[in-house]
C-alpha cells in the first residue's frame, strides 16, 4: 500500500508517530530523494522516537552506524553515497545486518542493494516542496 504525507521541520515528530506503526512491523526502511531532502534528519527523528538518546551522525565514510534502543533492538544506519557496488556491501558483510533479528537497517541512497529488500520493507522517497515543506511517498511491502 502507498501512502503520501507533507510535513514540516516543525511536525516532523507527529511525521515519526505517523510511519512508526509501519516502521514496527519492517526489518529494512530505504531512504531515496536528493541531497538536502531531509533523509539524515528523518533518521535522527526516528532514532529519537525509539529512546537512542546518543549522537546520531550519517555514516557517510564508513557506511554504518550501530544504535541500540533501551527496549534492545538493534538499528544499523547506512548511508550507502560513495559505496562502489554490490560486492563491496558483500564483502563487508552488510548483507547480513539487512534481516537480523530485532532489528531494523535504515539505508540512505539504497540504489545499490534495492534488489536485496524485497519483503519487509518500507521504501521512503522525500522530496522538497518548497523551503520548509517535504513530501513523503511511503510504500511498505510484507513478507
Amino acid at each position: 500500500m502507498k501512502h503520501e504525507y507533507k510535513y514540516s521541520l516543525e511536525n516532523l515528530s507527529t511525521m515519526v508517530d505517523t510511519l512508526k506503526p509501519f516502521l514496527d512491523r519492517a526489518n529494512v526502511v530505504t531512504l531515496e530523494g536528493q541531497l538536502g531532502a531531509g533523509k539524515t534528519t528523518l533518521v535522527k527523528e526516528i532514532l529519537s522516537s525509539y529512546g537512542i538518546t546518543e549522537d546520531v551522525t550519517s555514516p557517510t565514510f564508513n557506511y554504518v552506524n550501530r544504535y541500540t534502543a533501551p527496549d534492545g533492538r538493534t538499528f544499523y544506519h547506512f548511508d550507502l553515497y560513495r559505496l562502489d557496488d554490490l560486492d563491496h556491501f558483500y564483502s563487508a558483510g552488510f548483507d547480513e545486518y539487512l534481516y537480523a533479528s530485532n532489528s531494523l537497517s535504515i539505508i540512505e541512497w539504497p540504489e545499490l542493494v534495492l534488489s536485496l529488500v524485497k519483503e519487509n520493507v518500507c521504501k521512503i522517497q522525500l522530496e522538497h516542496v518548497n523551503k520548509d515543506e517535504r513530501a513523503m511517498h511511503l510504500e511498505c511491502i510484507s513478507e
